[in-house]
């Protein structure tokens, strides 16, 4: 987001756009109490925030989400000495729901023949604000390893035990300092921060590395939930086509159908016409994103077009 408001706001000086990336569940809270123009979203609003945003969306409208952007969620790890590092779903949400609690564990060691794994004990650690990274992550989990994982997908981190960091940024400066760590966050922050990432093997006979290209293959088989006129994506996050990286998300720019607010509507419809455009979806693989997929991205920007 920043990276697109700084080239809006060059390309149409005298233009100002404000953003805080402050969580997923924050910035749907803020929208949904009229305090912001749209929100970025890593998950979609439930059934029950759509109803409550006809209350901000005058007119008679209500809450629509454009998918933007897509992307792998990396899962970083901390442990010296091992360069290369593969796990599956199940071993995945065993770790995460601390019934994996050493890095020799035979079930890790099984899908790294060869490695040295240390004793070192696994310190797994989750966000502790309301976040659709937790909620893409979780419905991997869930998705992929439904006898493994309990606990369902949320926004908010269900499993006991592990360490817990506010936001991107903290949980990713946890993993590079804490030996022994391993954690879940957006594949760019695992660049910046230079933290090796876990490969995954999904079943499709070699593992799969989480980059943009690999996420873009996994979600360019999205379809639109329910068929309706509103652009929830359904992700198969238990994929096993080859090349594929499971662990992706969309996020979501999430406006009123109608009625949205008058004095900053044509500015958002105009930065929402950029980022959907080809310029704005060019720019993504540059930061760590991958665009989606042609066929989703043409009725994002009919959608923009009915939008009042």
């Amino acid at each position: 987001m920043k990276f697109w408001i700084k080239n809006y706001m060059r390309a149409c000086p005298g233009t100002r756009l404000g953003y805080e990336g402050n969580g997923s569940g924050a910035g749907q809270t803020d929208f949904l109490q009229g305090k912001t123009a749209f929100a970025g979203s890593d998950s979609a609003l439930s059934a029950a925030q759509i109803t409550q945003s006809k209350s901000v969306c005058s007119n008679g409208g209500r809450a629509v989400h454009l998918p933007a952007v897509g992307g792998p969620i990396a899962i970083g790890y901390n442990l010296p000495g091992v360069t290369k590092l593969v796990l599956d779903a199940t071993t995945l949400a065993k770790v995460f729901d601390a019934r994996i609690t050493k890095w020799n564990d035979p079930a890790i060691a099984k899908l790294n023949p060869g490695a040295k794994l240390p004793s070192t004990a696994i310190r797994a650690s989750h966000r502790s604000d309301s976040s659709g990274t937790t909620d893409n992550f979780t419905s991997y989990l869930s998705a992929a390893a439904p006898s493994a994982w309990p606990h369902g997908h949320s926004k908010d981190w269900k499993a006991k035990g592990g360490d817990s960091a506010k936001k991107s940024s903290g949980l990713v400066d946890q993993v590079k300092k804490t030996v022994g760590s391993i954690g879940y966050v957006e594949l760019s922050y695992a660049i910046a921060r230079d933290i090796p990432t876990v490969s995954i093997d999904t079943g499709a006979g070699t593992p799969v590395d989480a980059s943009v290209f690999t996420a873009s293959k996994a979600i360019s088989t999205a379809k639109i939930a329910d068929g309706g006129d509103d652009l929830v994506l359904r992700l198969d996050y238990a994929t096993k086509t080859p090349g594929a990286y499971p662990i992706a998300m969309v996020t979501y720019e999430i406006v009123c159908d109608k009625g949205n607010k008058p004095a900053t509507w044509p500015t958002t419809k105009a930065f929402l016409t950029y980022i959907a455009g080809v310029q704005g979806q060019q720019d993504l693989s540059f930061e760590g994103y991958a665009t989606l997929p042609a066929t989703i991205v043409n009725q994002v920007r009919s959608k923009i077009n009915s939008l009042s």
